[in-house]
């Protein structure tokens, strides 16, 4: 049977017990509005460990002044249900106060990488994330934690965050989850209009654009920027964040197409941010 706990105490009461038990405990830290996408967490969590832990937290913290916090989509019930459905035993759901306690003035931030990608454009957003990851390890002190790798940025900065830090967990990274015509799943995508979600398959094109080309051996990082942008150009409402080539431990620039080079695209349909990225071969 699924339990909700809401409590930090809770949570790592339940784990450290776990432990003694000689059980493994993964943790599928997300922000709710959980789709299939989420659903290959999970699903990757309860192939690889004893015991599986969901968060479901909006994170105040990584979102900017102008951005989509009130709004962010909720659906808590429908949530717990893939969660027991997907046979994680687990929902974490504290609440801001729980988390951010009044006069918290402690934060997490990884210099140099959180300034990159969606860090430029987004500031502030990786050190909310780094510092609601660092919390939920605190709390849950998970063998292993999964992420996407749609958010291959922020799996950046975490990355080095728990190498940095010796957080003894093991970060997995699970593979894009697409929509049946490319679109890379996201919670955010309940925000496109139908106009909106045609215009938002260009970002796919882009990437398996630059994952051909790559394929027949260009490897230069301004080819494969500039063949991506002409992607782009054919939808010119969408508003392009950025179109990058990077090293995937550092978010610097690479100016070769090298094996595990991060290419990563972002663009404004709409009102809606969105991203996409590969990870070359």
């Amino acid at each position: 049977m699924m339990r909700i706990l809401h409590s930090v105490s809770d949570l790592r009461r339940l784990a450290r017990t776990h432990r003694r038990d000689g059980k493994t405990l993964g943790l599928v830290p997300t922000m709710g509005a959980l789709h299939a996408g989420h659903a290959s967490l999970i699903q990757a969590a309860v192939a690889s460990c004893d015991k599986v832990a969901v968060s479901i937290f909006v994170n105040p913290t990584q979102f900017g002044p102008n951005e989509d916090f009130s709004r962010y989509p909720r659906s808590f019930d429908a949530d717990c249900a893939l969660v027991s459905g997907e046979g994680a035993g687990v929902v974490f759901a504290p609440t801001v106060e729980e988390l951010y306690p009044e006069g918290a003035a402690s934060f997490v931030e990884v210099e140099g990488l959180s300034g990159r990608l969606d860090g430029a454009s987004r500031p502030g957003h990786f050190r909310g994330v780094a510092t609601v990851v660092a919390k939920l390890l605190l709390a849950a002190e998970p063998d292993r934690v999964f992420f996407g790798q749609k958010d291959a940025a922020q799996v950046a900065v975490l990355r080095r965050m728990v190498t940095d830090l010796r957080f003894p967990t093991e970060v997995v990274v699970c593979p894009i989850i697409r929509e049946p015509d490319g679109l890379a799943l996201s919670s955010r995508n309940i925000y496109l209009s139908p106009e909106e979600h045609r215009q938002a398959l260009v970002l796919s094109r882009a990437v398996r654009r630059v994952e051909a080309l790559v394929a027949k051996g260009q490897r230069t990082a301004s080819a494969l920027v500039s063949a991506a942008r002409r992607i782009f150009a054919a939808e010119p409402e969408v508003r392009i964040d950025y179109v990058e080539l990077v090293d995937w431990a550092t978010l610097e620039p690479a100016e070769t197409a090298l094996p595990g080079t991060l290419f990563a695209v972002a663009a404004w349909v709409g009102a809606t941010r969105l991203i996409d990225n590969t990870i070359l071969a």
